[in-house]
């Protein structure tokens, strides 16, 4: 069972169909409508969409006489087929290369009819299905990270020579991802330990981004970069974990006699951070089959880059807005 997940997983990859984030309605990658509600679809930018088939589940395994199909797209025309449209002679459509622009409501008309055998009388059936589409991207992660180092005291020039020291250190540790340590920030504080007196300790903390100047240049002939950025940021957060490790190992059981500044063992604290790219944002309670995923900012909302959400702006009319005019 597990072997045939695996290569369904690889054939869907490598026709280029984004992952579709629903449970309901679908089969063999064919997503199906339901006449009683909206089918709400995710697809991946650039990406093309799963198969949306004009009909139910329940009639698709029953017979149609004579059907006919009339699909309407987000701007309330008829679509007919393009280089980014396809529509087949049995009314599935996919739209290819799924841009922020595409998102909206698909609607489609099934026309079929119903001749009883003894009579030859015929009667048409029409029956609606809608569908929501929306392009979304997975989100950028970055890391928040934390360290405590021992000081000899809160004064003197030394934890700042350190935090410097360190913060260099690490940039080079990861300059080869087009990664690089920001908003690093240092405090000093006393510290009561247990059968101890006050001690100093250096409380360290910064974040990593996956950005660094000329971070682009890591993206090759990539339409989006979201996949090579967040590969390398997870090579910088394991590069830095097993540098502090080291550091502990060093420090607690290769030498006898600890220095008077050292890194402190088990001090290691990282959290992930993720963000949004422009004209996208997180919203579990609208997108809760997509709740992780970046989803295209829509009528009436915008993000800036870096933003988590989609704020509110009521002038916009159109999916993935980038600021509010």
């Amino acid at each position: 069972m597990r072997a045939w997940l695996l290569v369904s997983a690889v054939l869907w990859y490598l026709t280029r169909v984004g992952w579709q984030r629903f449970s309901e309605f679908s089969e063999k990658g064919f997503v199906y409508g339901t006449p009683e509600s909206t089918v709400k679809i995710y697809v991946e930018l650039h990406h093309n969409s799963p198969f949306l088939v004009c009909m139910d589940i329940n009639l698709a395994k029953k017979e149609t006489v004579d059907p006919t199909y009339l699909w309407i797209g987000p701007n309330e025309k008829p679509l007919t087929g393009s280089y980014q449209i396809n529509i087949t002679q049995t009314g599935k459509l996919m739209v290819k290369d799924f841009l922020e622009s595409l998102s909206g409501l698909y609607t489609c008309t099934l026309s079929y009819k119903i001749i009883k055998s003894q009579t030859q009388e015929e009667k048409m059936i029409t029956q609606t299905y809608d569908f929501m589409m929306f392009a979304y991207q997975e989100p950028d992660y970055s890391y928040q990270m934390a360290v405590r180092f021992t000081a000899k005291s809160c004064a003197g020039r030394y934890n700042e020579l350190l935090f410097r020291v360190l913060k260099k250190t690490l940039d080079n540790l990861i300059s080869d991802l087009s990664c690089h340590v920001t908003e690093p920030s240092y405090k000093c504080h006393f510290v009561k330990l247990p059968k101890h007196g006050l001690v100093p300790e250096l409380f360290i903390a910064f974040q990593v981004s996956p950005f660094a100047p000329q971070w682009k240049s890591a993206c090759s002939d990539a339409v989006d970069c979201e996949d090579t950025t967040n590969y390398n940021i997870l090579q910088a957060r394991d590069r830095i974990e097993e540098f502090f490790r080291s550091q502990a190992y060093i420090f607690y059981h290769a030498n006898k006699t600890l220095p008077a500044m050292h890194f402190m063992d088990h001090s290691f604290q990282m959290a992930r951070m993720d963000s949004c790219r422009a004209g996208f944002g997180k919203n579990e309670g609208l997108h809760s089959n997509c709740a992780t995923c970046c989803v295209v900012c829509g009528p009436g909302t915008f993000s800036r880059d870096a933003d988590v959400t989609c704020e509110t702006c009521t002038s916009i009319l159109n999916y993935g807005a980038k600021f509010c005019p």
